[in-house]
Parts: structure tokens; C-alpha cells; sequence
């Protein structure tokens, strides 16, 4: 059984990954995951500077998932290149670290300088809904096909573009990421969202409003995923809500041909494991040898 995946010019031995964000640096899972086997680890995303991020509250649990507003709390790419990527570059497994900027010049000169450290891949997280200017990169196709053309001339590596779900025609944006150059796109991001404590009258979250992630998202995961499949040729990476077996083959189903793990990482460390080993069973249940044999094999006729 093949499970490995062709993601554009970046080739993973399998398409399961752990989302940008829910793994730290992965140094906070040793032990516990077998980092090795995953196809992908996207540490935390990073920023030129160092920043604190939002004041609390930044989490809050809902009743199908978690809102945050975490702020792309981070040490900076001097603290990351100098202290978190030589550990990253020893755990046997592709590294794609996930870097956001204010300006065009500030994702090319991140991607740039980290995509020349040996790391399989940039993600340009345009798309974080908790900082300001987060997702302007990530709503209008020509400022997307903007940052990535710029970055892909300066950047080596593969590009992957991390699209929010906060549009009204996704597929145009990603139409612009692939006009750009990037090698494949990441939906989703999380739902723009918020939280009340009507006894107080006031929001929960200490930036008003954060991103929604976990099972609630996923059918608008799904949704983002099959209609990029039918207007975007590049690679898709699925993202949102996915825990089991069934979230996997559905995403590969729509059009995707690798998945994020994300907020089951929190409550379930050792999920995306368990879900690379249920792969080869899971493929041959549809009499299939490989990944890119259910990849986009959504029936729409019997819809």
C-alpha cells in the first residue's frame, strides 16, 4: 500500500500532518507521539518579532470544538532559527514551518530566510483571524497571488498557502494562491467566531472575537475543499475538525490529498498515529493501492 503523497515539488511519506499551532514545537509531545511516522510537523507559526499575543481570555471551549485567540504567540524567527529548528531538524519527519507577516516584504523575507535552513516546506499562514491584518492577505485573490509570487521568488522551498474560511468565494483565492506559484493550499482555517458571558454583558475572549476550530467546522472544511477541487488544479491539505479514520477519507474523498491534525491534538495526542495505521485498511476497503487513487474521487452524481 502507498501512502506517501505529492503535494506540488514537496513529497511526503504520508499525508497525515499535525496543524500549525496544536503541536508547539513538537518538543511538548516527545514521549507521548511517534513524531518519526507523521508525513509532516508544521511547529507553531512564526513572526518576525517575538510577540506576546492577546490578552485572556484566548481559549474557550464550545459545545462541538474550541474558539481561540491565541495571537500567534511566538518567540520570533531569530529565537526559532537558533533554538527551536535544530531540534525540529533531528526528528525524522518533514518540517513545514508556518510563518505570517504584516506586509508582502515581511512573509518574503520569513520564507525566505527559513526556507534556506533545510525545512521541507513554508505554509504562509495568510489567514489568522487573531491579529491585526491576519487574514488581509487571505480575502482578495490579487493580494494573495501578490504575497505568494513574491515569497516563491525568494523562497526555494516548496510554498504552501493557508486559506481562511472567512470569504465568500474561496475558490477565487485559491485561484490566486496557484496564480502565485504555491505548490498547494491549506483549507480551512478556523470560522471567525465568538464567545458571551451575558451575565457580564461582555465577550469571553479577551480579543473580542477568535477563530473556531474542531468538528463543528468540519462540513464547512468539506464544503471549501470539494469546491477548490473543482476550480483549482494545485494540491489541497484538508483542515478542520478531523479526528478519526472517517474525517480522513472524506477530506481525500473531496479533493484533498493530505490532512491536518489539529484541535484533536489537545485531547487526543497520539490521534494521528492511530489514524496512519488505519490508512492501509481504510484504502482497501474502496479497492484502492494508494492515496492519490481515492484523492478527489467524490461522486457528484449521486449527489
Amino acid at each position: 500500500m502507498d501512502l506517501s503523497t505529492q503535494l506540488g515539488r514537496l513529497k511526503l511519506k504520508n499525508p497525515i500532518m499535525v496543524a500549525s499551532g496544536t503541536f508547539g514545537y513538537a518538543r511538548e509531545m516527545q514521549g507521548i507521539v511517534d513524531v518519526p511516522k507523521l508525513g509532516a510537523v508544521l511547529p507553531k507559526t512564526i513572526t518576525a518579532e517575538p510577540r506576546i499575543g492577546n490578552a485572556p481570555w484566548r481559549t474557550v471551549e464550545t459545545s462541538a470544538g474550541l474558539l481561540n485567540a491565541i495571537g500567534l504567540d511566538n518567540d520570533g524567527v531569530d529565537a526559532f532559527l537558533q533554538h527551536h529548528l535544530p531540534y525540529l531538524k533531528e526528528l525524522g519527519t518533514s518540517i513545514v514551518v508556518s510563518v505570517a507577516g504584516r506586509t508582502v516584504d515581511d512573509f518574503v523575507s520569513l520564507a525566505a530566510r527559513v526556507g534556506a535552513e533545510g525545512v521541507a516546506a513554508i505554509e504562509l499562514n495568510l489567514s489568522c483571524p487573531n491579529v491585526s491584518g491576519g487574514v488581509d492577505f487571505g480575502t482578495n485573490a490579487k493580494s494573495c497571488e501578490e504575497v505568494v509570487s513574491a515569497a516563491r521568488k525568494e523562497c526555494a522551498v516548496p510554498l504552501l498557502a493557508k486559506l481562511t474560511p472567512n470569504v465568500t468565494r474561496i475558490a477565487e483565492i485559491a485561484q490566486g494562491a496557484a496564480d502565485g506559484g504555491a505548490d498547494a493550499v491549506c483549507l480551512i482555517n478556523t470560522v471567525l467566531a465568538m464567545a458571551i458571558d451575558w451575565r457580564k454583558r461582555r465577550p469571553i475572549l479577551g480579543n473580542g472575537m477568535g477563530g473556531l476550530s474542531g468538528p463543528a467546522i468540519k462540513p464547512i472544511a468539506l464544503r471549501c475543499v470539494h469546491q477548490v477541487r473543482q476550480a483549482v488544479s494545485i494540491p489541497i491539505i484538508g483542515i478542520g475538525g478531523i479526528a478519526n479514520i472517517d474525517d480522513v477519507m472524506q477530506f481525500l474523498v473531496a479533493g484533498a490529498s493530505a490532512v491536518q491534525i489539529g484541535t484533536a491534538n489537545y485531547y487526543d495526542p497520539t490521534v494521528s498515529t492511530r489514524l496512519i495505521d488505519q490508512l492501509p485498511d481504510a484504502l482497501a476497503e474502496l479497492g484502492a493501492q494508494s492515496i492519490a487513487d481515492v484523492v478527489g474521487t467524490l461522486d457528484l452524481s449521486k449527489a
